[in-house]
Parts: structure tokens; C-alpha cells; sequence
């Protein structure tokens, strides 16, 4: 039998405990067993063992209830793996910003226009993306040069208001609040230890994409899954899709910087297996002083995403006529987040600090927090997958064995280096061109970096997630115009 035929193999500490679960023996000093979303072939990524390492690190934190868990998307990060989730007692667990990111509410934003996509001309296509590109500002620390600073006061009051502040600006409608996980914004967040430097980053950093990953994505709605349900969100099979992926800039990245500068200095990386999983008692001094910073970065990104929707929908408008309110946005989540909900452990209501790093919040049916229409489905969960393949809509399943929780991507299957190094000799745009798809970045790089087959199969990561009653497929979104970072 050849090597390509064989069934994949299972490390031996893996247990399967439900479909496309697996559980992780506790070990050592883990607190809590692991937990893994994955398919036997997802088993087989490259480098998945370094992951896994961090998933049996994260065990060990303080107050961590339930699993330490990880996503099918699942690859290596800072202290955390992204793709992992972890919750921990409000009142004796701590606050990690290794389980948060640098990028404070990355997260994405859906918006349908009801309009068929194939029925736009190529000379229409082409108007719209150099349009969009023209609007919002993309690439390493770009910013809005015509737009005046941030100043305190504005701060003040987007910390204060969340994604409201800039929809009362006119950047958006109304509409578009009850329409974001937590109406845009977290009540907790506090200016008051955000740093200048973490202020000037981001005085001029909203309505920008940024770099890396980051993008605005534009194709059409290609297959349906859950028929009704997509039309009870008025998603039907043809039409127009945007997909925006950005965070809190410079802002969020400094204010994470920032707190890992604090939390070293004040000697909180001890008794931990790696030093980059230092944390904080959340009810702490120092535990508070990065909630309610990482809070204010979280809602300066709502804020990001709801202007970077408004300049699209102008430029749709500008390119193509479309009417502004002509685009809904269907939800706006977070993936990189630490969040207070209230769950039962143990046959007690408890309140956890979830920490999300690469994660999405899948609440299902029902849950109080969501608008009337997704209380009746449960709520709409984004997964981008790569800019030649698709990306995923589908509907959370309030699953609490992941404390209501799916994958947020299709992961990362080598670095960036490796895939910028593979397609050095290539012209990366044109190739895209073959498949279908239009591209503009600031640079070839961010293109050769962010090729499909550095990452992994989004169709596959999805399926785990459905199979392991995380989250259930409504439709798969197939990319047609794309600004990298």
C-alpha cells in the first residue's frame, strides 16, 4: 500500500469523544484536558504539533474551566494557538492578552446586495475595485491622510459609544448596529491607561484596512445549503457579497503591546509553561488595566469595519450607481476578543471571561444578545477562507462544550515566508486573473503571502465544524475582487 493511501493517523493521547471531536489527556500541570475540532485529515497539517503544544499550555492558566480548545483552523501563534478558546472563572481565573492577539477585534463584516453579481460588466468590475482601492487606504501603518486626527475627545467617545459613534458621524445606518456581535460595542472600555503612543498609531488608522491578512472581498453568493433559512436573512443564490476583514491597527497592536510590556515587568509570567501565556488576575489591578484598554481597542475596530463598509458602499454608489442603503450588513464579529458571559459549569450559572484568538462566538437559537431574527436561527458565523477558493456563511449552533464557539478562518498551511519564497518567480496577479479573481495590494508580496494554497481548505475546516455541531453551513461565498493588505 502506497503512503498516500493510508487511513490517517490519530496521536495516541487523542481520544474521540463526538463526531469530529477530540479530547486531549490532561498531563503534567494542565488544569483541564484539550480539545480538538478536527477530522482525521485535518490531523495531518504540517507543524500541527507545535499547536497542540500550545493547547496543552493554555491548560495550565489559572481559573481555565472546561477544555482548553482549539478550532479546525488551528495553527501556532503568540502563546495562544489561533484558533483556540479559552474560558476562565471571572472571579479566580486571569486575563491573558496572548489570548486576545495583537490585533484587538480583527474580526469581519458581511454585507448582501441583492443584486446579481454576474450581472455587472467587467468594465464595471474593473471601476469598482480600482474605486474601493481608491476609498480605503490598505498596506503597513497606512492611514487616512484627508481625515483630521482622532483627539482625546474623540477617543472618549468611541471608547464610550463603540461602532454608534461613527454611525452618528454618518458613517452607516442605524440598522447596521443591531447587526454587529454586541450592538459594536463593549461596555467595559475605559482611555484611562491606553498609552499617547497607542493613541497617535491610531489617530488617523480608521476606515483602513491595513496589512497581512486583512482584506475587503467582493464576489457572489454560489451555493445555498440551508435555503430557507439564507432567505429568511434575505442571502439568495446569485447575489452581490462583501467581506471585510480588519482590526484595531496600530491602536490595538500597541495597546496589546503595551500590556505585555506591564505584565512582564510586574513579573507575571511566572509558574507558566511559556512565558508568552503571561496573565493577570482578571479582578486584579493589572487584569483591569488591560480589559478595559483591550475593550477600547475592541470597539475603535467596530468603528474600523463600520466606516470601511461605509466607504464601500460609496463606492459602489460611485462606480455603479448603487444606492448606499441598497447594501445590508447581514453581522459584524469578532474573533480576537476576551468576553463576559454567563454559562453553566457543573449545573451552576458562572460568569467566564472567554477568550477568543482566532475564534468566533456561535451563539445558537434564543440567546438573549442577539437581534429578534437571529433569536429565531441562532447567529450568523463568518469564515473566510482564501481569495481563489471561498468563504463561508453559516449559523451558530450554541454549542457548550466550546462555550459557543467555531472556527473563524480557513487557517494557515505554511507561513508566510514559505509561500512568498514559492511563488517568487511567479506574477502572483495574473495567475489570480486565471482563476477568476481580480487583485490589488499595495505590494506583490502581501499577493505571494496571502496565495490560496498557503492556507488550508475552507470546505474541509467548515465540515469539522458542522460535523461537531459547532455551526451549520447556509452558503459558500466565491471570491471574485479582492484588496489585500
Amino acid at each position: 500500500m502506497s503512503k498516500s493511501s493510508k487511513e490517517p493517523t490519530v496521536p495516541t493521547d487523542f481520544k474521540l469523544i463526538a463526531p469530529a471531536t477530540y479530547e486531549i489527556a490532561k498531563q503534567g500541570g494542565m488544569r483541564v484536558p484539550g480539545l480538538l475540532i478536527a477530522t482525521p485529515e485535518l490531523l495531518q497539517s504540517e507543524d500541527l504539533s507545535m499547536a497542540i503544544d500550545q493547547v496543552k499550555n493554555v491548560a495550565h492558566l489559572p481559573g481555565i474551566v472546561g477544555h482548553s480548545i482549539a478550532m479546525p483552523d488551528i495553527h501556532w501563534g503568540y502563546g495562544f494557538p489561533i484558533g483556540g478558546v479559552a474560558a476562565v472563572d471571572a472571579e479566580t481565573g486571569v486575563i491573558s492578552p496572548g489570548g486576545v492577539g495583537y490585533d484587538i477585534n480583527c474580526g469581519v463584516r458581511l454585507a448582501i446586495l441583492s443584486q446579481p453579481f454576474d450581472g455587472f460588466s467587467q468594465k464595471q468590475k474593473k471601476a469598482l475595485l480600482e474605486t474601493i482601492y481608491r476609498y480605503v487606504p490598505s498596506g503597513i501603518g497606512e492611514g487616512r491622510s484627508e481625515d483630521r486626527e482622532l483627539s482625546k475627545k474623540d477617543y472618549d467617545a468611541l471608547a464610550r459609544k463603540g461602532a454608534r459613534w461613527s454611525v452618528e458621524q454618518g458613517f452607516g445606518f442605524e440598522s447596521d448596529l443591531d447587526f454587529c456581535e454586541s450592538r459594536g460595542v463593549l461596555p467595559n472600555a475605559s482611555m484611562e491607561h491606553v498609552s499617547q503612543e497607542a493613541q497617535n498609531r491610531g489617530k488617523r488608522q480608521l476606515g483602513t484596512i491595513g496589512s497581512g491578512n486583512h482584506f475587503v472581498e467582493i464576489g457572489k453568493v454560489e451555493t445555498l445549503f440551508l435555503e430557507e433559512l439564507a432567505h429568511q436573512w434575505g442571502v439568495r443564490a446569485g447575489d452581490t457579497y462583501i467581506l471585510i476583514h480588519s482590526g484595531s491597527r496600530g491602536f490595538g497592536h500597541q495597546v496589546c503591546q503595551d500590556s505585555l510590556d506591564l505584565f512582564f515587568s510586574e513579573g507575571c509570567d511566572k509558574n507558566l509553561p511559556d512565558k508568552q501565556l503571561v496573565a493577570a488576575p482578571l479582578r486584579s489591578y493589572l487584569g483591569q488595566h488591560y480589559f478595559t484598554s483591550m475593550c477600547a481597542a475592541a470597539n475603535y475596530a467596530f468603528n474600523n469595519r463600520q466606516r470601511i463598509l461605509h466607504y464601500v458602499r460609496k463606492a459602489f454608489h460611485d462606480a455603479l450607481g448603487t444606492d448606499p442603503e441598497a447594501i445590508r450588513l447581514i453581522y459584524d464579529v469578532c474573533h480576537n476578543i476576551a468576553k463576559m458571559e454567563r454559562y453553566l459549569v457543573n449545573g451552576k450559572e458562572r460568569e467566564l471571561c472567554v477568550h477568543r484568538k482566532g475564534a468566533t462566538r456561535a451563539y445558537g437559537p434564543s440567546a438573549s444578545e442577539l437581534p429578534p431574527l437571529y433569536k429565531l436561527t441562532g447567529q450568523p458565523v463568518l469564515v473566510p477562507g482564501d481569495m481563489g477558493r471561498a468563504s463561508h456563511l453559516m449559523v451558530g449552533s450554541g454549542n457548550p462544550l466550546t462555550w459557543c464557539s467555531a472556527c473563524h478562518g480557513a487557517g494557515r498551511a505554511r507561513s508566510r515566508h514559505k509561500s512568498a519564497a514559492a511563488w517568487r518567480h511567479e506574477d502572483p496577479q495574473a495567475y489570480m486573473k486565471t482563476q477568476g479573481v481580480q487583485v490589488l495590494a499595495k505590494s506583490i508580496r502581501t499577493i505571494t503571502e496571502e496565495m490560496p494554497d498557503a492556507y488550508k481548505n475552507v470546505d474541509t475546516v467548515v465540515h469539522a465544524v458542522e460535523k461537531a455541531g459547532l455551526a451549520r453551513m447556509v452558503a459558500r461565498l466565491c471570491p471574485k475582487l479582492v484588496i489585500k493588505g
